[in-house]
C-alpha cells in the first residue's frame, strides 16, 4: 500500500450504511476500502481486473 489514493469517493452500490466501500483511483487501476473501518487499509487491482469486476457487477454475476 504504498501507491496514494488520488481521491476515495462511497460506491453508488452501497446502502444502509451496512454495506458501504470506498473506490479510489491508483495508478491505472483501482483501490478499494471499508468505509466504516478505514483502518484496515485497502486493496488494490489493475485496470484490467477492475474492469472486468465492473463488468461483472452490471451483468449482476454476483446474484
Amino acid at each position: 500500500m504504498t501507491e496514494t489514493v488520488k481521491r476515495w469517493r462511497k460506491s453508488s452500490r452501497s446502502s444502509n450504511h451496512t454495506a458501504c466501500v470506498e473506490v479510489g483511483r491508483v495508478g491505472d487501476g483501482a483501490a478499494v476500502r471499508d468505509t466504516k473501518d478505514r483502518s484496515l487499509g485497502y486493496f488494490t487491482t489493475t485496470s484490467t481486473q477492475w474492469q472486468t469486476f465492473l463488468e461483472a457487477v452490471k451483468t449482476d454475476r454476483f446474484s
